[in-house]
């Protein structure tokens, strides 16, 4: 009887090693499938669709979800995209938020079969269209990037062992992928921003002055270095009538993009005035109304705006909120010129005061941004008014453009290695000696 039972035996256990064998063959197909699809892909967005439809399959379940983590958030429970595939037309699922607590701390496959009456989850309130679900940590050099779930086994029963382990191998297999496919998104996102500010800076570029006004009696120069790609200085030179020249120059509140818009604004705003205005302070006057209406209450601008007469050599201003220029006359301490009024764009009607200086033969007028004075060493200590002053009367009898190198060269010296921290924007007014 022992010899008659030996038989049947034998057959059940070669049954059960073909079926192993079968299993087996089907999930490396399935495996090698599944790599070939992802693999060259570099659309996170198709990457994950694709994974979850062939899981679906594999183990004929009804839905499932990728849920990415933000591992750049403060807080590591953000989710950062969910993606769901369904084979039903039942409401989508989504996965627990005390599910994906539970992944962060254990980071291990988890199969459900009773959600509600499961005691890892006691008080959690599930959705009541989820019967089971199975979830498997996606990890990406020992880090948790996402997890995959799959919801409610089709047919009687939950999801078995084995359909645990081939999705924690499709979860270890694809996750790197995956990962790849983001990283490759992101790269190709920063590079589009890089080229949308590469060519912010050359319109920004094409804003400013091309060349000094080349006007009789007199050297004008001016310059500006932004601290970043972009910047929130102005500067222009405007043309009236054949003996009267505007010169202005702008810090906009803020850096980068933000700022270099409003520095656009500004400068169209005092273009579309400086022929239409009467004197130096209407044309703020009406700058600044402008500019409030059409700004947030957190962006505003310092400005000095000038109107250069090089007959009369006449010199009147106006300064809004501006670090004051600095007029350098023959044998004395040079004069301040910060007669005008608040910052425009902060108060509507906010009045404004004017001035003027008559310009003699050696004079020199300095207008600078506060990324001058402003500038830090490695000892946090500033470039200053002090010795900026000095500079230029050291060196007031050089040409405007040399005078001005000169004082970009000195603060770059002085900040040394401190990266520049604002835009550095200088204008050299000089009135020949003859």
């Amino acid at each position: 009887m022992i010899g008659n039972k030996a038989v049947p035996q034998d057959a059940q256990a070669l049954l059960q090693e073909n079926l192993r064998l079968k299993r087996a063959l089907e999930e490396l197909s399935f495996l090698n499938d599944l790599a070939r699809s992802i693999g060259a892909s570099h659309d996170s967005e198709e990457v994950m669709q694709t994974i979850i439809r062939r899981s679906l399959r594999s183990v004929n379940a009804e839905q499932g979800d990728i849920t990415l983590v933000d591992k750049e958030s403060k807080h590591t429970m953000k989710t950062l995209v969910r993606t769901m595939v369904s084979s039903t037309e039942r409401q989508p699922l989504h996965l627990n938020e005390n599910l994906l607590g539970w992944m962060h701390i254990n980071k291990k496959p988890l199969s459900i079969d009773d959600p509600a009456g499961d005691p890892r989850f006691r008080g959690v309130k599930w959705d009541e269209s989820i019967h089971s679900l199975v979830c498997v940590p996606l990890m990406a050099k020992s880090e948790l990037i996402g997890i995959l779930t799959l919801y409610n086994k089709k047919g009687s029963g939950g999801f078995t062992e084995n359909d645990q382990r081939l999705l924690a191998i499709t979860a270890a297999q694809s996750a790197q992928v995956v990962e790849n496919a983001r990283l490759y998104e992101k790269e190709k996102a920063l590079l589009q921003i890089n080229e949308q500010v590469r060519l912010a800076s050359d319109i920004q570029g094409n804003l400013l002055p091309d060349a000094a006004p080349v006007i009789p009696g007199y050297d004008i120069v001016g310059k500006s270095i932004p601290a970043q790609n972009v910047g929130g200085d102005y500067f222009d030179f405007i043309k009236i009538d054949a003996r009267r020249l505007v010169v202005c120059l702008g810090d906009i509140s803020g850096k980068g993009l933000p700022a270099a818009l409003l520095m656009a604004n500004l400068q169209a705003t005092i273009r579309g005035q400086a022929l239409f205005s009467e004197s130096v302070c209407q044309c703020v006057e009406r700058a600044n109304r402008l500019l409030f209406r059409s700004t947030d209450d957190h962006k505003f601008a310092t400005l000095f705006y000038s109107v250069l007469n090089h007959e009369s050599h006449k010199f009147s201003y106006c300064n809004a909120g501006h670090n004051p220029p600095l007029h350098f006359s023959s044998g004395a301490e040079p004069v301040e010129l910060s007669t005008g009024g608040i910052m425009v764009g902060v108060i509507e009607d906010a009045p404004f005061a004017k001035d003027k200086v008559w310009l003699q033969p050696g004079d020199l007028v300095l207008i600078y941004s506060d990324g001058v004075t402003e500038a830090l060493d490695a000892d946090d200590e500033e470039f200053g008014e002090l010795r900026l002053k000095h500079l230029v009367s050291a060196h007031r009898r050089a040409p405007a453009a040399q005078i001005v190198d000169q004082i970009i060269t000195a603060v770059q010296e002085f900040a040394g290695d401190t990266p520049q921290s604002d835009d550095i924007t200088i204008v050299a007014i000089k009135r020949d000696t003859q």
